[in-house]
């Protein structure tokens, strides 16, 4: 998925040993798992059913980190392409509907709020992240982390 390169020269950076797979065999054996992606969620989800990883990404036991689309794809559904996704989160992911006030995408910095996990630790509610998205999953029981434009939603599950 599209941010691939960036994510992986971060991790070039901080000296961290990974591998760039859609391998099933050695995504089941990693000790964790990297889910970048930029770009729209259906055309993200048919390159999981092409590489065969649906399954095996919903079966992981290991840590799973999904980021940007990565992570919407975690959820139930999307409305971008209106897809059936992972459905390893029970959300729905839903698209910002513009105003004269709301502008989309939503691009800049936004301050996030009620930090409920260790992935979190030293950094406090109310510092600012970058988003650059048009569409947001809905707060649900999994929410780790929010911010808001317009409403409220899913930073981080």
């Amino acid at each position: 998925m599209g941010n691939l390169r960036s994510v992986e020269n971060v991790l070039k950076r901080l000296g961290a040993e990974f591998c760039v797979t859609a391998d099933a065999d050695v995504v089941r054996a990693a000790d964790r798992v990297l889910l970048p992606g930029v770009g729209n969620a259906a055309e993200a989800m048919e390159n999981l059913h092409k590489a065969g990883l649906v399954d095996v990404i919903r079966s992981l036991r290991q840590p799973v980190l999904g980021i940007c689309v990565g992570m919407q794809v975690m959820c139930r559904h999307s409305e971008e392409g209106d897809v059936d996704c992972l459905n390893i989160f029970d959300t729905h992911v839903k698209r910002f509907v513009p105003t004269a006030d709301l502008k989309v995408p939503h691009m800049g910095w936004n301050k996030i709020g009620n930090l409920e996990s260790k992935l979190f630790k030293g950094i406090e509610g109310g510092s600012y992240v970058y988003f650059v998205h048009s569409f947001y999953p809905e707060l649900c029981p999994d929410t780790i982390a929010t911010a808001t434009h317009g409403k409220m939603f899913s930073a981080a599950l």
